[in-house]
């Protein structure tokens, strides 16, 4: 009797079991450094209760768990037949954006939209951003072997990658430049030809730098947030020149952030100040997002940052040796192609944080509060899980390492 109930527990908990633990344990783990760094939304911005922040946040890590145990029960191909659908739809509402979306929190771009009737508001930069690499793995899945017209690639994945990322660079630049990045490393995974992957990167550069010229010198592009990133960027490398006047107020504002980042770092030292007892917290802006990690290194030294990042790495080990196990080709490419996104973004946020690339605005995945970016990151994971979890019945159905043409077809 025992026996059984532990199995059906198990069970409940589907896929791979290495990597549930790990996202168990980052997301019990991601309520107390956002307790401790969501008083400065409550003391400083003026902006609800720090029990209220932590409960918001709690609701989100137990609904991201709920999406991601419904989405282990909905095979993952059909996600894949879906996401066509789903990326014409995500285009749709980042056109609405542009023209109706809102700033929160003192962000200084229109990024949410607002669920009419509902204060409920959400991100679909990074919904779209997921609906395109999954339609972007099923469109390289589809007859892998013919060699495609160069028109085919031209309007089924360059052109909605390209749609995708001008759409979401007018508010979003660091978002935009990652899927630009993503996308062409899903290219290189999902073997398309290195002469269309080379000519895509070609033309992406040139268009990049036109659009940077005509943003900077005339007004032709409204709205556009160019002279922000620029000034990001001269901040980040003036506080990295050795020449730089320590004393100029000027440097000092800009480079505000990163200076209350790093006194946070250094301040917890190897054993950290302890849970709640960071000291820079109330000065250190979007402490709660963007900049949590400053407040984890704080709070609990390096040996806390080594052990979180230890999680992460381990998670990262699981799902390539998800890929590396699944024997249809859609799935491998999938699973890596996600744990590429959460790679990128958790390195992005970390760089950040230690000075090691200009400020972009990006959440550590799991931990930051934040319910879009938190919801696609369980999704992201979900779909992981899924997989890992049809690797068992693949192999029972006797299709072993090796897939036929017809059945990957058949998969995607």
């Amino acid at each position: 009797m025992d026996e059984q109930n532990t199995e059906s527990r198990i069970e409940f908990l589907k896929g791979d079991k290495v990597l549930w633990m790990v996202i168990l344990v980052i997301s019990i783990f991601s309520i107390f450094p956002v307790y401790s760094a969501s008083s400065n939304l409550e003391y400083i911005v003026n902006n609800g209760t720090t029990t209220g922040h932590v409960i918001k946040h709690m609701f989100f890590v137990v609904l991201g768990l709920v999406i991601m145990r419904v989405v282990g029960m909905v095979k993952y191909e059909y996600i894949g037949k879906l996401s066509s659908i789903l990326l014409g739809l995500m285009i749709v509402l980042l056109v609405i954006t542009m023209f109706t979306g809102q700033t929160i929190d003192g962000a200084s771009a229109s990024r949410w939209l607002k669920i009419p009737g509902t204060p409920i508001s959400f991100q679909p930069s990074s919904f779209a951003f997921l609906m395109l690499v999954i339609y972007l793995c099923r469109y390289l899945t589809k007859k892998i072997t013919r060699e495609r017209l160069p028109i085919e690639n031209i309007m089924y994945i360059f052109g909605p990658i390209l749609l995708v990322f001008v759409l979401v660079a007018k508010d979003n630049g660091s978002t935009a430049l990652m899927i630009l990045m993503v996308s062409v490393i899903v290219l290189i995974i999902g073997q398309l030809h290195w002469k269309y992957i080379a000519g895509f990167i070609s033309s992406s550069f040139v268009a990049i730098v036109l659009f940077l010229i005509i943003a900077l010198n005339t007004n032709l592009i409204g709205g556009n947030r160019v002279h922000t990133w620029m000034s990001r960027i001269e901040t980040f490398t003036s506080s990295k020149a050795k020449t730089a006047d320590v004393d100029d107020e000027s440097v000092k504002a800009k480079n505000y952030q990163v200076m209350q980042a790093k006194a946070a770092i250094v301040h917890g030292g190897i054993t950290g100040m302890g849970p709640g007892k960071s000291a820079l917290k109330q000065m250190l802006p979007q402490s709660a997002s963007d900049f949590i990690f400053a407040v984890i290194v704080e709070e609990y030294g390096l040996i806390g940052a080594a052990f979180l990042i230890c999680l992460y790495l381990i998670m990262m080990i699981r799902i390539v040796m998800i890929a590396s196990k699944m024997p249809a080709f859609f799935g491998s490419l999938l699973v890596l192609s996600l744990g590429v996104m959460i790679f990128i973004q958790l390195s992005v946020n970390i760089a950040v944080a230690v000075n090691l690339i200009p400020v972009t605005g990006q959440p550590l995945p799991l931990i930051s509060y934040g319910g879009t970016s938190m919801l696609v990151t369980y999704l992201q994971l979900g779909i992981i899980l899924n997989i890992s979890s049809r690797i068992q019945i693949y192999d029972e159905e006797g299709m072993g390492k090796k897939q036929s043409v017809a059945e990957i077809n058949d998969i995607a």
